[in-house]
């Protein structure tokens, strides 16, 4: 079995499910309880906080866990949404958001908030040139990507933040740092970063929890209410198996960062070369800024149609973001990308298990597929 799709979600690691377990099976205490069982957890609780925390770049006070990144997200839009819910105001984002920014925004503006959609350039970057034209006076929130979930392009956070903060002083910042953590290093202070989203099952996490950074001394109004867990941001008793799992993920992952960047991007230049060789006639989509994620198009194979062969060959990829399920996708077509190429895309995403057997085993496949569909 192949496994390349990375960025739809992650295998577990060991250590991560070990972790889990030791939380379901010995430290099993509510964080909340007064009892030694509940001191316990708590302090597992804490000191899960604190490596996370060290992996988003911030305090252990400004980390808050959720459900997962579309949570974090939500809470982060319709918590600045609600704080400017009398005047409105502008919300900036842009047209290559995961759906979770999309489609939050989108039901903004149906509550009457002035949002702005920004187009990328043609290799998937949003340029500061472009937000200096749409900030205004009233604007009250930028959110964007750091790392595009389809074509792997990083946005400018820093020049963006910079602008913001200069342009439009009361406005916030949110980053959705989904695709990015263990990838980039996040700093959100040096973004001028007042929201950063984070989601553990793209690092080797289980599915089921994420983490909100939250700067210090902003005060966000929650999207539910319960017992005033997470100071209240995020109440309900803390799933403490998944936060322990996420925790040590974020200490695998941080402690090989290096050497896991330098294995992903050996994989990667492995597969430029293997497709310039044999696939001439493919199309690498977008700048693909970190090496994990690349986006390629072969022009006479229908995406839907080379998933099924590849999949028949136990190599598992993906036509784009796993939460369009199959739809066009809205990444390339805002790239300008022709109807040809958007339907022939494929997303190959790395982790760092990955090895040049799963490039191989992807090209065969890609070329077996190929003389099937290409007459």
């Amino acid at each position: 079995m192949h496994y390349l799709d990375n960025a739809a979600t992650t295998a577990v690691l060991p250590e991560a499910a070990e972790a889990a377990m030791h939380a379901m099976c010995t430290c099993f205490g509510n964080p909340s309880s007064l009892h030694k069982m509940g001191i316990d957890a708590s302090h597992l609780l804490e000191d899960s906080r604190k490596t996370v925390a060290s992996a988003l770049g911030c305090l252990p006070e400004e980390t808050y866990f959720t459900s997962c990144g579309t949570e974090s997200t939500n809470i982060s839009l319709r918590g600045v949404a609600h704080l400017n819910r009398h005047q409105k105001g502008r919300i900036i984002t842009t047209e290559i958001e995961h759906a979770a920014t999309l489609n939050t925004c989108k039901q903004l503006a149906a509550e009457g908030f002035d949002v702005v959609f920004l187009a990328p350039d043609e290799t998937g970057h949003v340029t500061p040139a472009a937000l200096e034209q749409a900030l205004t006076e009233d604007t009250v929130l930028l959110s964007c990507q750091l790392v595009n979930n389809e074509i792997g392009t990083v946005q400018p956070v820093a020049e963006l933040g910079a602008l913001l903060k200069v342009k439009a002083p009361r406005a916030l910042f949110h980053i959705d740092a989904v695709q990015g953590l263990a990838r980039v290093k996040l700093t959100p202070k040096k973004w001028n970063c007042d929201l950063m989203s984070v989601s553990g099952h793209k690092i080797g996490a289980p599915k089921g929890i994420g983490a909100l950074y939250v700067k210090k001394g902003l005060r966000l109004p929650p999207l539910m209410f319960g017992g005033g867990q997470e100071k209240g941001m995020r109440p309900g008793t803390e799933p403490l198996p998944n936060i322990a799992a996420f925790a040590k993920a974020c200490e695998i992952r941080m402690a090989h960062f290096d050497e896991d960047f330098q294995h992903v991007q050996s994989l990667a230049d492995y597969l430029h070369q293997q497709v310039a060789a044999l696939l001439p006639d493919a199309a690498f989509n977008g700048a693909s800024d970190i090496p994990h994620v690349v986006n390629l198009s072969l022009p006479g194979c229908k995406s839907e149609v080379m998933l099924r062969v590849l999949e028949g060959n136990e190599v598992y990829v993906s036509s784009g973001s796993a939460c369009s399920k199959g739809k066009q996708s809205g990444v390339l077509k805002a790239l300008g990308l022709p109807k040809v190429r958007t339907d022939s895309a494929l997303r190959v995403s790395f982790c760092p298990s990955n090895t040049t057997d799963d490039v191989d085993a992807f090209m065969a496949a890609v070329q077996k597929g190929r003389k099937m569909l290409v007459r």
